[in-house]
């Protein structure tokens, strides 16, 4: 209950579980590119996030001193990725690409990169910056409040 703690909402753009739904840029049929990629290990803070909610937000993803500034953290199991584009600056976004389904893996030097077909999204919109996906990632919700991140 501290009063000067400060509260930052991101706000989603839109419907973003149901864009997440919404099937890739074509009917290829190439999808042998591994699915969801989980089995490659990120180095996200994903493992240290807490699953309780509390009353400030939704589930703890992180400590803002976690997701580095020009950066980001992928959370697998949430299926989100936290970005930083600017210090103090924090966005969210699905980390499903929206051309194949693929959970993204990598995020460097200032995009959110998929491992299937190599499409990279940037850190501050997630604005397609290489194909072959055609749309931006969905944007999330989080909290940032007291120096947390919470989904929600």
């Amino acid at each position: 209950m501290n009063a000067n703690a400060r509260r930052r909402t991101v706000l989603t753009a839109g419907a973003a579980g149901a864009a997440a739904l919404v099937t890739g840029c074509g009917s290829s049929g190439d999808e042998s590119g591994g699915g969801d990629a989980s089995g490659t290990p990120t180095g996200t803070a994903s493992e240290a996030a807490s699953p309780g909610a509390s009353p400030g937000g939704g589930q703890q993803l992180a400590a803002t001193g976690d997701i580095p500034v020009g950066g980001g953290t992928i959370f697998k199991e949430q299926k989100v990725v936290v970005t930083q584009p600017e210090e103090g600056e924090f966005k969210a976004f699905s980390a499903v690409c929206t051309h194949a389904q693929c959970l993204v893996s990598t995020v460097s030097d200032g995009t959110i990169n998929c491992p299937c077909h190599g499409s990279k999204f940037s850190i501050t919109d997630a604005a397609v910056e290489a194909g072959p996906a055609t749309r931006p990632l969905p944007t999330e919700q989080i909290t940032v409040e007291g120096g947390a991140i919470r989904l929600g």
